[in-house]
């Protein structure tokens, strides 16, 4: 059975925010709030019937005003005018007994708005699921890249170990090739130079 709403307020940035939900946990994920800001006195609940009847009208919406006006909430709302006509934010006012008499709320709307909150919160965790699929398959495509690249940097340095291994082996087959001709050398040089000295006597 869907549990009776409530709405909570808070701030955030340059904005106020307010929301129809069953409890301050629901409240607080669904602003994405990471600490209790109740517990901080950041959050409350409210009772004014204006702010009261918008969030019930969009259960489990996020609903903004800009921070510090007298606007109403609404899902989406512009920043605040700095150099407004006042020459700053307009201070929130009272508001007037006959439109707290036009914001009635049936018995129905309380169940409807309940129900609403379920479907809008269905919706968040399934728009949550498929951010994280997206996030998750990301983090697949860049580990494989990665493994891949790791691979070829892997496969070449063995080949220029291989290569270098094998140019060693030549230089030092070459190294004692050149030994041995120089000793060749040496030796033949001694005969010939001997020759040459026993011609000359």
């Amino acid at each position: 059975m869907a549990r009776k709403l409530k709405t909570y307020q808070t701030s955030l940035g340059f904005y106020d925010l307010a929301i129809a939900a069953p409890s301050m946990k629901a409240a607080l994920e669904a602003w994405g709030a990471g600490s209790n800001l109740f517990h901080q006195g950041f959050a409350k609940e409210t009772d004014d019937p204006d702010v009261v009847a918008a969030a019930l009208a969009k259960p489990g919406v996020v609903l903004k005003q800009p921070a510090g006006s007298s606007g109403r909430f609404a899902e989406h709302a512009d920043l605040p005018d700095p150099d407004g006509e006042d020459g700053g934010p307009k201070k929130r006012r009272r508001p007037e007994p006959k439109r707290r008499a036009v914001t009635k709320i049936s018995v129905e709307d309380p169940r409807e708005a309940a129900l609403a909150f379920e479907r809008q919160q269905r919706r968040r965790d399934a728009k949550r699921r498929k951010e994280e699929t997206a996030r998750e398959k990301d983090r697949a495509k860049r580990e494989k890249a990665i493994a891949k690249a790791q691979a070829a940097r892997d496969a070449a340095q063995r080949e220029h170990e291989e290569r270098s291994e094998a140019l060693d082996v030549e230089r030092r087959d070459l190294e004692k090739r050149v030994g041995g001709e120089d000793a060749r050398w040496e030796g033949e040089r001694e005969k010939l130079s001997d020759a040459l000295h026993r011609a000359r006597e």
